[in-house]
């Protein structure tokens, strides 16, 4: 199974053209050494019309995973769960555990993130904080697990 990836950067600041996007560029190089292939990169406002678009165009260019890094915090612009939320069909709750958990072993500040993870069809979403040092523990602490539940939602329930 190729595993085909995309890549969400959720930043007034990027988006603007004000701030560099390091964390996007961390996930894209994370993915990328563990064997994805990166379909596209995508940055949009904090706003909920612009994210819910962005992921459905992933989901119906039929990529697999999609990882948004940015708004997932507690600021009044931080509206990545709810647009992501809007799009899922279904949630993965144990992933954004996962990934708090990983987080809380280095500041408690990680118990603000507010990221979700969940199914729209045979695509994974999972959002990440908009730290590079977030994006990285985030990933990391998911990274092993993603390729069986890619392989899970394309069908494929053989274990062993």
């Amino acid at each position: 199974m190729e595993l085909r990836a995309a890549v969400i950067t959720v930043s007034d600041g990027v988006a603007h053209g004000t701030r560099k996007d390091e964390s996007g560029d961390l996930v894209e190089r994370q993915l990328t050494e563990s064997d994805y292939s990166i379909v596209d990169r995508v940055v949009v406002p904090d706003e909920q019309p612009a994210i819910v678009a962005a992921l459905r165009a992933q989901i119906g260019a039929g990529t697999r995973l999609i990882v948004t890094t940015g708004g997932t915090g507690f600021g009044p612009r931080d509206v990545t769960p709810e647009a992501t939320t809007e799009v899922i069909e279904r949630p993965a709750p144990g992933l954004s555990e996962l990934m708090r958990a990983a987080g809380l072993e280095h500041t408690p500040m990680a118990a603000l993130s507010r990221g979700v993870a969940g199914a729209a069809g045979s695509c994974l979403i999972l959002n990440l904080p908009g730290s590079p040092k977030g994006v990285k523990e985030s990933l990391d602490a998911v990274v092993e697990v993603l390729p069986h539940a890619l392989r899970l939602l394309a069908g494929d329930t053989q274990h062993g």
